[in-house]
């Protein structure tokens, strides 16, 4: 199905905002090119490596990768009633035996607990793709909610303090308390070495479960502006137990909750399965609070309703721009993402592919959702008010002269160069990839600093690569139905030159991941 390109209405305050094409391409820009680990967690990871012994790591590497596959093959195959009903019928609640999921088995209260020889393995082969991928996703946290900046955050499943790492990128100055829940007390002693060389840290407290948590804080105490859960669900096989975790979370969650997960139809599916649920759960408890305050008389009601909607509710920030049930659920199509990492050191000694020798880089594919306390903001779309030329009408305004060459400027003139005293300095190859990665990074913050997408509902997501075929780029597109943002739906858009030439420039430099206008 192919979507109009062109607006329908024109909004007034969507041309007071001052979108033009190259602020649009900003704003639009989420994906990221390859990432550099940056050198201080590399340097950790380094000095952690060269401190354990090292003896077989290459098989332990191969070990932990087959675990892995089969806590991926054990989740797959379980027939869980709870399961089944849930799939099909995502609003029907789930019946819990007790208020608190309590293990007694080899499972921890987030998943499987490392061994020492499993954390080391961890670390060397796993860590910088889970940094990335978590760097990723809070960053596009950070730049659609510019007014968010968490002071207190719970870390679910921290593991070795990947996410950790990627807040402190993020968030730099603004994080002061941290909350690590992690069962392994392997993964706790790393993530203690890897960050004790740090300066500025935050207040850091590592717990053993969500229950530990509860008990050492009052209840003033255990709201977190952000709680993030990366890679921890897929490790826990049932889903009503998931459903139990996931809860409880949103529960310690003042502000915004990410969860991410492997790029995987498993992992997207657990990610689609929470998202329905807390989505379902805080819209039910919206029409219960409205219907209690019926009973108010008069302008009571309207406010008391007012303030109840703003306390509850929840919507998407990232990556869905709708509320609505997932547009791909009971599909062959899954919803994923990509973020290419350079290689460190240690990956490339210790994995290995088949014998071949490995790329300096790989792809970690991962699937998210980052959800916000409240409503979702009802913006103006980005392209209300914007009007559009067709090829043929900016060729018809060209002016005659501006097609006649002039070939004195084909030619260089002969003028003296001034010594470069740049040319001078030794270059040294880790110099140029830290400072050029600096300042491209630089360059970016300032083209953000200008225009920021909302999270309004005018910004579909481009889900898998764009495909080129001659003058036309089709893309397969997530995006909102309503402007309230409450239905949506996925849809193959096709841009050509011809008809409109300013998209289809933004068209050709998108790429995954990245946000559409409408």
């Amino acid at each position: 199905m192919a979507a109009s390109l062109l607006p329908a209405a024109t909004s007034a305050a969507a041309v007071a905002k001052g979108f033009t094409p190259e602020t649009l391409r900003s704003a639009a820009k989420q994906s990221q090119g390859i990432h550099l680990v940056p050198l201080s967690l590399r340097r950790a990871i380094k000095k952690f490596l060269r401190e354990r012994e090292k003896a077989h790591m290459n098989r332990k590497v191969l070990l932990l990768s087959e675990s892995f596959n089969r806590i991926k093959d054990a989740n797959q195959h379980l027939a869980a009633s709870a399961s089944r009903d849930l799939v099909e019928d995502p609003h029907r609640p789930v019946d819990h035996r007790s208020a608190r999921w309590k293990i007694r088995s080899a499972y921890g209260d987030i998943g499987l607990k490392y061994r020492e020889d499993e954390t080391i393995a961890y670390i060397a082969s796993r860590m910088p793709a889970v940094y990335s991928a978590c760097h990723r996703v809070l960053r596009e946290v950070r730049r659609r909610l510019p007014d968010f900046s968490p002071a207190k955050v719970l870390d679910f499943g921290s593991g070795p303090s990947s996410a950790l790492w990627a807040m402190r990128e993020v968030w730099p100055r603004s994080l002061e308390r941290v909350n690590l829940v992690e069962p392994s007390k392997a993964m706790q002693r790393a993530g203690q070495s890897l960050l004790q060389d740090l300066k500025d840290l935050p207040l850091i407290h590592s717990y053993d479960s969500i229950q530990e948590l509860n008990r050492n804080l009052d209840k003033r105490d255990r709201q977190h502006d952000l709680v993030i859960s990366s890679y921890a669900l897929g490790e826990i096989p049932s889903l009503s137990d998931r459903i139990t975790i996931v809860r409880q979370l949103w529960d310690l969650t003042r502000d915004v909750l990410v969860l991410l997960e492997p790029g995987t139809p498993q992992g997207s599916k657990i990610i689609c399965q929470m998202r329905s649920y807390l989505l379902w759960m805080e819209k039910r408890r919206s029409r219960k609070i409205e219907k209690s305050l019926k009973n108010v008389s008069g302008d009571t009601t309207s406010i008391a309703v007012d303030d109840a909607s703003l306390r509850t509710g929840a919507f998407v920030v990232a990556p869905c721009p709708h509320d609505g049930r997932c547009p791909l659920e009971n599909t062959s199509k899954y919803c994923h993402f990509v973020q290419r990492l350079e290689r460190t050191s240690s990956q490339r000694a210790y994995k290995r592919s088949k014998g071949e020798p490995l790329r300096g880089f790989e792809d970690e594919k991962f699937c998210y959702v980052a959800l916000r306390r409240g409503r979702r903001p009802q913006e103006a779309w980005p392209l209300d008010g914007m009007e559009f030329e067709t090829l043929k009408e900016r060729q018809a305004k060209r002016n005659p002269e501006d097609l006649i060459i002039d070939y004195e400027d084909q030619f260089e003139t002969e003028e003296e160069e001034e010594p470069s005293f740049e040319d001078d300095l030794v270059p040294y190859a880790s110099d140029v990839a830290e400072t050029s990665l600096f300042h491209k990074n630089e360059e970016e913050e300032d083209k953000v600093e200008e225009v920021r997408a909302g999270v309004g509902s005018g910004w579909g997501r481009i889900i898998y690569t764009p495909v080129r075929r001659g003058r036309q780029i089709q893309m397969d597109i997530c995006r909102a139905t309503k402007r309230d943002g409450s239905e949506g739906t996925f849809e193959r858009m096709v841009v050509t030159q011809s008809r409109n030439p300013t998209l289809h420039l933004q068209a050709r430099r998108s790429l995954w991941g990245d946000l559409w206008p409408f």
